[in-house]
């Protein structure tokens, strides 16, 4: 039997980018799951169990900070990993992102297609090695928080992959 796919949920109001980003992780072995806007990523986020969601800030119904918000005090999503991927770039909003949850925070013009499936690829693989962790510990349930260590840098710095990892 087959292995299932992992699964993505990309919640944003832009239709193109939907398709770029669908397109471009669904040629990575990913399965993308598409959101329009707020409302419809909370629901699909319920419905399709994601691995990992990447969510705008700035949509329609729902905005950014209040799906993660949901997502956070939900018990059946609360530990999905959550990437920002939003063209909101201040600090307080940076902040208050990775504060209401979110493992990471991008700027959609600071980053590339590239350096986000990279990313994609990196919170998967550190929430598999929790998972794992915690199923030999004995508490598959328990799920804690995925992202990098608090004294890494977020991903607003635009550093590479590598640096970040030191």
């Amino acid at each position: 039997m087959a292995e299932a796919k992992i699964k993505i949920l990309f919640i944003d109001d832009d239709n193109f980018l939907r398709k770029v980003y669908q397109a471009e992780l669904s040629e990575h072995g990913y399965e993308v799951i598409l959101a329009a806007d707020g409302e419809e990523g909370l629901e699909k986020a319920q419905i399709s169990d994601p691995d990992l969601i990447i969510l705008d800030m700035i949509m329609p119904k729902k905005s950014g900070f209040e799906v993660l918000t949901e997502l956070q005090n939900n018990p059946v999503t609360k530990d999905i990993p959550v990437l920002i991927l939003s063209n909101l770039g201040q600090k307080n909003d940076i902040k208050k992102g990775l504060d209401l949850g979110a493992v990471d925070y991008l700027v959609k013009d600071e980053v590339t297609l590239a350096t986000i499936v990279e990313k994609v690829s990196q919170y998967l693989n550190s929430k598999t090695q929790s998972k794992k962790a915690r199923i030999a510990n004995g508490n598959g349930n328990g799920a804690s928080k995925v992202g990098p260590p608090d004294d890494q840098s977020h991903s607003q710095t635009n550093e590479p992959i590598e640096q970040i990892d030191k």
